[in-house]
């Protein structure tokens, strides 16, 4: 095989016409087309990472809220318990205070009523010595007359009692 320089030319002109027609006609609009096809996967890629932050971002603010909603109604829940007891302490001192007041008042109820029945005794019993002193006085008596005596002053005396 021999070569031929004229030949070779021939084929690397046409070469290179065809490479400049192949590169404006059909290699130009394909480079444009992997361009753009590349930028539109980029900007898919981009959008896509941009929406799992913005995903996270919200997964973390609904984690914080229910966090915080947790703590809140565990302070609620505290708070009504505290309350409660309170409550209850003061309705439980309340009802001694009343029960205390109560007792009071019906031990110096007592105590006026037991009072009051030792000075009509006393005064009574007072004038039945009176009486039954005037009656031994006023009589010379022997032991039967006292027995009566002494039994007219009891009858005396439970009439003026009841």
């Amino acid at each position: 095989m021999e070569f031929q320089l004229g030949t070779m030319l021939f084929q690397l002109i046409v070469f290179l016409i065809l490479f400049l027609i192949l590169r404006k006609v059909a290699f130009g609009p394909l480079m444009k087309m992997m361009n753009d096809r590349q930028q539109y996967i980029e900007n898919q890629i981009a959008t896509a990472e941009q929406h799992r932050q913005e995903a996270e971002k919200l997964a973390k603010q609904h984690q914080e809220a229910i966090q915080q909603a947790k703590k809140e109604a565990s302070e609620m829940m505290e708070n009504a318990r505290r309350t409660g007891e309170k409550q209850a302490a003061d309705i439980l001192a309340a009802a001694e205070a009343e029960a205390k007041r109560i007792k009071d008042e019906a031990v110096a109820d007592i105590n006026r009523e037991k009072e009051l029945a030792i000075a009509q005794l006393q005064e009574q019993v007072a004038e039945l010595s009176v009486l039954l002193a005037g009656k031994i006085i006023g009589k010379e008596v022997d032991a039967a007359k006292h027995k009566s005596l002494f039994d007219e002053a009891v009858k005396e005396m439970e009439e003026r009692v009841c």
